[in-house]
């Protein structure tokens, strides 16, 4: 109600306050002098970090403060994004092809990349390296990796066409699913117990690990490699990119066996090839998507309409995207001139921190399963892991555990 008192209060009144260190006793004075000119009862204007006032009534101060809630926890601090990787390990003979998907985390808190023909599981609870397997030469290299939601078996793409599917804790080849494509198979993701390859041939096949005839659905819509593939949340709806600019989404329900299925939504709004996408965690039909080095743009979709919501120019190649599962934050991982990581704060797109320290384009991102811990592989042959989207608040929410979390030691990673 009194302005004059409350412009004092927003730029003068609290500066002492966030800046403790920046106060002299001549500012104080002048401070005080202030706020007794302005009617020194009135602390609790706009000062919503002050405890609250001695009251003048003949009410006991036990009842404020049961109460009244601690002002100091209402507004939350800033996050710290450190901007250096937390541990480095080498990477020789990481394939560096944009179009490829050569590391994921799975559940199990396990990590899996493709080096060459070889696959490594990198347990990160204790740091240590496996061998899975190592391809003949005419098999290989190895072209994407995807983890099953159990955490234990793996399904992993190859240059010959094949895909293989592994138990990892019993290190032992499962299965072999052939005839699909005719050419490798540089993207995977599964639903459920259907594990989903897109190929160099343009095609995308849905595979039923669960039974011989293993096919079960084909979409067909991209005329070149198909370099991304995401399902939905809810499996209901699966995203594709590929190497023809075009960004498919797909409708899970409509799909058939008999038929080609048909897509959804078809979007042409990138100029270069779409590899990096990612849905949104905390909005159903959100879909980010990146464009490669003619492009540079990431573009938001709402998969009902098909809309384009925003779209924002990043300046280089988008390699990756991951979305905060904590926070409204998206992370990109970027090609030259910078090769850096890049949180960004959403639906503003300001940027909040940008990572370096890899030497070539960025080209996969994964994320621990808690959320909070990302690998990234580039180029330069190194895997780094960036402690970007902070620490899982555990004890604001509190839950019975009946066994003890596979992940529970992620956070010592050093």
């Amino acid at each position: 109600m009194d302005f004059d008192y409350a412009h004092y209060m927003l730029t003068e009144g609290r500066k002492g306050k966030e800046n403790p260190a920046a106060s002299s006793p001549s500012k104080e004075a002048y401070r005080k002098q202030m706020a007794e000119t302005l009617n020194i009862n009135r602390t609790r204007i706009l000062a919503f970090k002050n405890k609250p006032p001695t009251p003048v009534e003949l009410i006991p101060q036990e009842f404020y403060s049961a109460s009244i809630p601690q002002q100091s926890k209402t507004s939350k601090p800033r996050r710290h994004i450190p901007q250096t990787s937390e541990r480095t390990l080498d990477a020789p003979d990481l394939v560096d092809d944009y179009y490829l998907n050569l590391l994921d985390w799975g559940s199990s808190n396990v990590l899996a990349i493709a080096l060459g023909g070889t696959v490594y599981l990198w347990d990160a609870s204790d740091g240590s390296t496996s061998e899975l397997v190592t391809l003949e030469d005419e098999s290989g290299p190895v072209t994407s990796v995807s983890w099953a939601p159990d955490g234990r078996h793996i399904g992993i793409g190859l240059n010959n066409s094949d895909v293989q599917l592994w138990d990892s804790t019993a290190n032992r080849l499962l299965r072999t699913l052939k005839g699909g494509h005719a050419s490798r198979v540089g993207s995977l993701a599964w639903n459920n117990h259907v594990l989903t390859t897109g190929g160099m041939d343009g095609k995308i096949i849905n595979n039923d690990v669960r039974v011989r005839s293993h096919i079960v659905e084909t979409y067909r819509g991209h005329r070149q490699e198909v370099c991304g593939l995401k399902w939905s949340a809810s499996g209901q709806q699966l995203a594709s990119g590929g190497n023809d600019n075009l960004l498919y989404v797909w409708d899970k329900s409509s799909a058939s066996s008999n038929s080609p299925s048909q897509w959804l939504h078809r979007m042409e709004d990138h100029t270069a090839a779409v590899k990096a996408l990612a849905w949104c965690p905390f909005q159903g039909n959100l879909l980010a998507s990146g464009g490669g080095g003619g492009d540079r743009c990431i573009k938001f979709w709402n998969t009902h309409t098909g809309a384009c919501l925003n779209s924002v120019d990043t300046g280089s190649q988008v390699c990756a995207l991951l979305w905060n599962k904590n926070e409204r934050e998206l992370l990109s991982s970027h090609g030259f001139t910078q090769n850096q990581l890049t949180l960004w704060k959403y639906p503003s797109m300001v940027k909040m921190a940008e990572l370096t320290g890899h030497t070539s384009r960025v080209l996969f991102m994964a994320q621990s399963p808690d959320g909070c811990t990302v690998a990234s592989a580039a180029g330069d042959e190194t895997l780094r892991f960036w402690n970007v989207f902070g620490t899982p608040e555990v004890a604001a929410k509190p839950a019975p555990k009946a066994h003890p979390e596979p992940f529970a030691h992620l956070n010592r990673i050093r």
